[in-house]
């Protein structure tokens, strides 16, 4: 098809609907000075040659840390060299949805072998093959039991990662429903009095996380009675995934739905992603969960195969009938995330036990620094919230030793200034905690 440019007529009608004089208005938000003037003064072209060593040049500039004590939603974990060389075989590396089912054994065995294991972990009925990341799957579990219950209101805690309660509340919005935050508690966890308060018969869902941001874990029991008494759904988030080896799986405590980030099961930290959003539910709503899933069935000569099956994207069905929009493709990254857990089988709860241990160790021996103190005294898995004299100053000094500091959580909670939420995952040796605790001092 040839490509047909607006005439300027076009122009004029589209210029005059959105109500501007001429085209440069549409650039009135850039500064003057950040404008081009003229034709950018580019080199002569190189060859690919020339062009890797000047790249080469550029890159050995980079100062990439040996430490990083940051989590906040994305984790540094040891990634066996299995993963990396499973997913970049060729008929893995293209991760366009495997329509073609005769030709796509090898992807769709493991996607269900993924959702296999998803379910196990969480304690589940069922898994879907994969989402866009946790965020979105937490979204999608509200607006799902919202549509289920034919109700409007979504409550949220607020120790819940403010990505996810942002994104929550963009897809709450596009439907017309409100969300309620419910505050954390002074141990960090849920408020269970203010919980039982805001959740009514009009509630659909409440959506909490374990470990939440500040890293305390939750007590699921407890909400779930509160949650189910009112008739509304349970939905559990997590974003280190890791932490499932060794914590009761949610399902198992009464959850309706499963939801998280699985980006610490194989997927290296990468600028945001691409990310792995994992959504489990019970069979009651195996109809209803977005995105798709692969079964497990038998062909005319009575051999086990695989198929992708209860499809429920618009891309597949009629866009009236989709539950959900959801069409990014995750499949690589859940792939990685199968390999993961097969190379970790059940030593999954040694590495988490690990985590555990590390975070212990350097909790302890920061508060014995002087204005250092735990934010709260909940339970924690791998992260924790410290309070110390200057969260600024400490980072600084961290990142001149080569070390990426906490994060500050004052820059979504304004009441814990000067406050770290510090990540220790079994990246981090002893030498490296007894001397992120010398600089801090």
């Amino acid at each position: 098809m040839d490509y047909v440019p607006h005439t300027p007529e076009d122009q004029k009608k589209m210029m005059q609907t959105i109500g501007i004089a001429g085209l440069d208005d549409l650039f009135a938000d850039i500064p003057e000075k950040y404008r081009l003037k003229q034709l950018l003064n580019l080199p002569p072209a190189m060859s690919e040659q020339e062009v890797w060593g000047l790249m080469q040049q550029i890159g050995a500039q980079n100062v990439i840390p040996a430490v990083t004590l940051t989590g906040a939603g994305a984790y540094h974990h040891f990634i066996p060299a299995v993963v990396g060389h499973v997913i970049s075989r060729s008929e893995f590396y293209t991760a366009y949805t495997p329509y073609q089912a005769e030709i796509s054994q090898g992807i769709l065995q493991a996607i269900y072998e993924y959702q296999t294991m998803i379910a196990g972990l969480t304690g589940m009925q069922v898994a879907n093959a994969s989402m866009y990341d946790g965020a979105s799957a937490m979204a999608e579990a509200a607006v799902l039991a919202a549509k289920t219950l034919n109700r409007t209101k979504i409550v949220i805690n607020r120790s819940v990662h403010p990505q996810y309660r942002q994104v929550v509340k963009t897809y709450a919005w596009s439907n017309g429903y409100e969300v309620v935050e419910v505050p954390y508690a002074d141990n960090g966890q849920l408020n269970r009095s203010v919980l039982a308060e805001a959740v009514d018969h009009n509630t659909a869902a409440v959506l909490v996380q374990t470990p939440n941001f500040f890293g305390i874990i939750e007590d699921i029991t407890s909400i779930e009675a509160a949650v189910h008494a009112k008739g509304a759904l349970l939905v559990s988030g997590f974003t280190e995934a890791t932490s499932l080896g060794i914590l009761k799986p949610a399902g198992a405590m009464g959850a309706d739905f499963v939801v998280g980030e699985g980006q610490a099961f194989g997927n290296p930290m990468n600028y945001g992603g691409p990310y792995l959003g994992i959504f489990a539910s019970t069979d009651k709503f195996l109809r209803k969960i977005p995105g798709r899933l692969a079964g497990a069935t038998l062909d005319k000569d009575g051999q086990r195969g695989f198929v992708l099956t209860l499809q429920t994207r618009e891309q597949h069905i009629r866009r009236e009938r989709a539950t959900s929009n959801i069409c990014s493709n995750e499949a690589l990254c859940a792939l990685a995330a199968a390999v993961y857990l097969v190379c970790l089988g059940k030593n999954l709860k040694k590495l988490a036990e690990l985590n555990f241990q590390k975070a212990q160790y350097l909790k302890t021996h920061l508060s014995r620094l002087e204005g250092w103190e735990p934010v709260f005294s909940g339970p924690v898995y791998n992260e924790f919230a410290m309070r110390c004299p200057d969260a600024k100053v400490v980072n600084r000094r961290l990142q001149n030793e080569g070390i990426i500091g906490g994060y500050a959580l004052e820059n979504e909670y304004p009441e814990l200034k000067n406050s770290l939420l510090l990540c220790a995952t079994e990246m981090l040796s002893r030498e490296d905690m007894d001397r992120i605790v010398s600089i801090a001092r």
